[in-house]
């Protein structure tokens, strides 16, 4: 393992090109110099400052021999080193603390070695001999730290040596002239400490050049290796993504799949009751037929006789109990009839609510009461519900088999309760059967009694499926009944039971929104007709025309969109007087959210809010950013119509006019 880095690091050695007599990066390499010099600096600037405080100090202690060699001449040595040259030492290493005194770090220091060795070199001439034999050791020393200690660059430190060499042979050999043995031996000394010097000063330079090169190299490796795992990483993330993504199409697609089985089988169990149902109905039918030519004599009859015979006749009695059995079986095939479907009298608009009351009020309840008088009746009536089209008999009819079957499952003191009320659903409800979006009229029975067996609760519509006594409580038919006159209507049942606890039985009917034929208008159309621009923002298709097609009706100018996004960027191009916005929207912004958003572009914008939900804390939040009326769903035209006239005329606070008239 060894050799082999030791190999890779000669192999990348060998890629390093410097320049033989400057040392500088070359080639290839020539990009480096910059930042090596760069390095260089932050590395050993400290170490220099230092280095140049303790040469003053030692040049500075070596007066000490100048008063012991040349006592004559120790005032000037003394003027030299503590004038000139320590000043001048400790002024280069003041200004390194600079940027610019760092930029020319090199030449400066290299100064220095000038400076210093000159100043020896003047030394030796004013010594007296053979004293001054021996000041070339101060130079030796010199060269010590020029090329050492102070870590010049071999080029400076190089080319400041020489000039000092050149200096003490041209003093050495012009002025001083010492014996030839002298200036042989201090030569040989002196230039071959300056020789061993720079070779000392080049390999400490190639070293340093060469661990930079290895850093730089380690370096780019790295950043190589750094890449190659952000690569990795970004290929491991795209791929998980991929598999996540797939993982996550499987899940659906398997969802989507259980979803359609479900739904395949719930469909194959309505369309084989739905069979079931129409083959019953037929059957039903022509019974039905049959036993309406019989009963025709058991009905009419008994009626004729009777007005001739005489109070007092013995046959009176079985006579009326030969009629009564016949209106029995009349009652029966009107049943049979209903279930067929083939009996629905013509329909007529109807209120539910007022329907309710008639029944609560006939001879039918009243004899219930009697039966069973352990029965609390109480209702929850809606005082603005919609009206229904549909006939009012088969409806009365199932109202009645509904309250009178709630009553006898209560074995004991209960309540049924009966509630209506107006639905605008706007997503569908997976019940007892799937009831669709849309505006409904809720009529809800609530019964405390016995409950209904989880496994009959798929059998209760059908024909003569009972948990009574057949002919002592009903027929069998009666919620065949219930649920044929519900789909005449095109409307939906659902039911909530539990064992021991009640059932509830829920008609989803669709609106109408033709008023009866003895209800008058209470207030005068003209009171909420308009002009202005509205603009009406809902989800779904049929609440927007039916929102477009009132207002349109009262004379406003009315644009649609389906959802908060198009509502902004429709006020973005278009203005509009006032917004009719649906609170809750799928999928998108709900109504609280666009509204936030379009005030925030055109403050004081008004807005009426439409939800086939109570007030909640979403409709609380918009009327606080500035929204008017709340208008509950299902529409009508006054309700709608006074809505947007009354935010109309409702004055904003430091505002004229705020409708839009071009």
């Amino acid at each position: 393992m060894s050799i082999r880095l030791r190999q890779s690091k000669q192999e990348d050695l060998k890629s390093m090109q410097l320049n033989p007599l400057t040392l500088r990066f070359s080639g290839s390499c020539a990009h480096l110099e910059t930042a090596f010099q760069k390095d260089f600096l932050e590395t050993y600037i400290n170490h220099i400052r230092i280095v140049l405080v303790l040469a003053a100090l030692q040049f500075a202690t070596f007066s000490i021999l100048d008063s012991f060699l040349m006592p004559e001449q120790k005032h000037v040595a003394l003027a030299i080193r503590f004038a000139l040259v320590c000043p001048y030492i400790l002024l280069v290493a003041f200004l390194l603390r600079y940027r610019w005194g760092q930029r020319i770090m090199q030449p400066m220091v290299a100064s220095l070695i000038v400076v210093g060795g000159g100043s020896v070199v003047f030394m030796i001439t004013i010594a007296p001999p053979p004293a001054n034999y021996s000041y070339y050791a101060g130079l030796i020393l010199i060269f010590i730290f020029g090329y050492t200690i102070l870590r010049l660059q071999f080029l400076w430190a190089s080319l400041a040596a020489w000039i000092v060499v050149v200096l003490y042979e041209f003093v050495a050999i012009g002025v001083v002239k010492p014996p030839m043995a002298v200036l042989v031996n201090n030569n040989f000394f002196f230039i071959s400490a300056n020789i061993i010097g720079m070779l000392a000063c080049y390999l400490i330079e190639r070293y340093a050049r060469r661990d930079f090169f290895l850093v730089q190299l380690l370096a780019m490796e790295q950043e190589k290796v750094i890449r190659a795992n952000r690569e990795l990483e970004k290929r491991v993330k795209l791929r998980t993504a991929q598999l996540e993504r797939t993982n996550m199409e499987l899940a659906i697609e398997i969802n989507e799949r259980k979803s359609v089985e479900a739904e395949r089988v719930r469909l194959a169990e309505q369309l084989k009751q739905a069979e079931k149902m129409e083959a019953v109905g037929s059957m039903a039918a022509g019974v039905a037929h049959d036993l309406n030519n019989i009963l025709s004599g058991l009905v009419s009859y008994p009626e004729l006789v009777l007005m001739d015979i005489p109070e007092e006749s013995p046959l009176r009695k079985p006579i009326l109990t030969i009629k009564r059995s016949g209106d029995k079986a009349a009652a029966i095939v009107q049943d049979l009839l209903t279930l067929a479907r083939r009996g629905v009298a013509n329909k007529t608009v109807v209120s539910p609510n007022q329907l309710i009351s008639d029944y609560l009020t006939s001879p039918e309840f009243f004899n219930l009461q009697r039966h069973h008088a352990h029965v609390k009746v109480r209702t929850d009536l809606d005082a603005d519900l919609f009206n229904v089209v549909a006939s009012p008999v088969h409806l009365s009819k199932t109202v009645m088999n509904l309250v009178s079957n709630a009553a006898e499952a209560l074995l004991v003191d209960g309540e049924v309760v009966v509630t209506t009320a107006n639905l605008s659903l706007d997503r569908q409800i997976d019940g007892y059967e799937t009831i669709a979006p849309g505006d409904y009229v809720l009529i809800r029975v609530k019964d405390t009694g016995v409950g209904i067996a989880f496994n009959d609760l798929k059998q209760i519509f059908e024909p003569f499926f009972t948990k009574k006594h057949m002919g002592r409580s009903g027929t069998g038919l009666g919620m065949s009944v219930v649920w044929a006159t519900v789909k005449d209507l095109d409307g939906y049942i659902d039911i909530e039971s539990v064992e021991g606890r009640g059932t509830t039985f829920s008609l989803y009917l669709p609106v109408t929104r033709q008023a009866l034929a003895d209800v008058k208008t209470r207030v005068p159309i003209d009171a909420y007709c308009g002009s202005e621009r509205v603009l009406v923002v809902d989800d779904l298709a049929e609440q927007r025309d039916i929102a477009a097609g009132m207002l349109g009706k009262l004379g406003y100018r009315v644009a649609v969109v389906s959802s908060g996004e198009e509502a902004v960027s429709y006020l973005a191009k278009e203005k509009a007087d006032i917004l009719v916005l649906d609170m809750i929207m799928d999928p998108g912004i709900d109504g609280c959210e666009t509204y936030r958003r379009i005030v925030a572009a055109h403050p004081g914008q008004r807005a009426i809010v439409a939800s086939g939900f109570s007030e909640t804390q979403l409709v609380l939040e918009i009327k606080r950013l500035g929204a008017g009326e709340y208008v509950k769903k299902p529409y009508t035209l006054e309700k709608i119509g006074m809505a947007v006239r009354k935010e109309l005329d409702r004055p904003q606070p430091g505002t004229k006019n705020n409708s839009i008239t071009d």
